[in-house]
């Protein structure tokens, strides 16, 4: 079975140009994404979303671990990138880009598989002080993540170590893969944050999540085996 899900991820949000939309979308399907997917080792899959809100447009990019970003491909591709790729970059704003290591992942029915293509998904980035990622972590892992999936809509969570930002310097980034956005709304999200655990962390200075939902937008890319 081929791989689609790696242990890492690329996340990458840009606003098009002015009257530039459906330019930047044709460059990103039928150009950018595929080159990566089918050209960079290590690149597994990738997913696009949409926003109202800016900076309106994200990839995912499943990536086998963050050293296939360490490759000579990839890197010949971000030093030096081709005539069509140079210009986009050049015009568009609200540039985001975050590579992260999976640290854990858990889906509602036991398939995280099939989790990545829910219609919606929910973006967590927070800044964690040293001293307290483990407790941070444990709960997030063992009681946060099973309060959140007792939400029907809840489909998946997956907790990411943050290895390289622009431009924030976020230390934790936080997926989560939703059936709609209703699942925001949700009696369980409630009871989730409504926890001891959840409302200590939440009364201390740090704990000032970055929040972004993002809509699917099509289907997923592949590698042609």
């Amino acid at each position: 079975m081929q791989d689609i899900k790696g242990k890492a991820v690329l996340f990458s949000e840009m606003t098009p140009p002015d009257g530039g939309e459906d330019a930047f979308n044709d460059w990103y399907d039928n150009h950018h994404t595929p080159s990566h997917v089918q050209g960079v080792p290590g690149f597994l899959s990738a997913m696009r979303y949409r926003s109202g809100a800016g900076p309106h447009y994200l990839a995912v990019y499943e990536l086998s671990g963050a050293d296939a970003l360490d490759c000579d491909e990839y890197r010949s591709r971000k030093l030096t990138p081709d005539d069509a790729t140079r210009d986009m970059l050049s015009r568009i704003s609200g540039f985001t880009r975050y590579i992260a290591a999976e640290r854990f992942a858990k889906a509602r029915d036991g398939d995280e598989v099939a989790a990545l293509d829910a219609p919606v998904i929910y973006c967590v980035f927070l800044t964690v002080p040293m001293e307290r990622c483990g407790e941070f972590e444990d709960w997030f892992d063992n009681e946060h993540a099973d309060a959140l999936l007792a939400g029907e809509d809840w489909l998946m969570v997956r907790r990411f170590d943050v290895m390289d930002w622009d431009p924030e310097r976020h230390t934790h980034m936080m997926l989560h893969y939703l059936a709609g956005e209703h699942a925001l709304e949700s009696s369980a999200v409630d009871a989730a944050r409504q926890r001891d655990a959840r409302m200590k962390f939440a009364a201390e200075s740090w704990f000032n999540p970055h929040r972004v939902v993002y809509v699917r937008r099509r289907s997923r890319f592949y590698k042609t085996l």
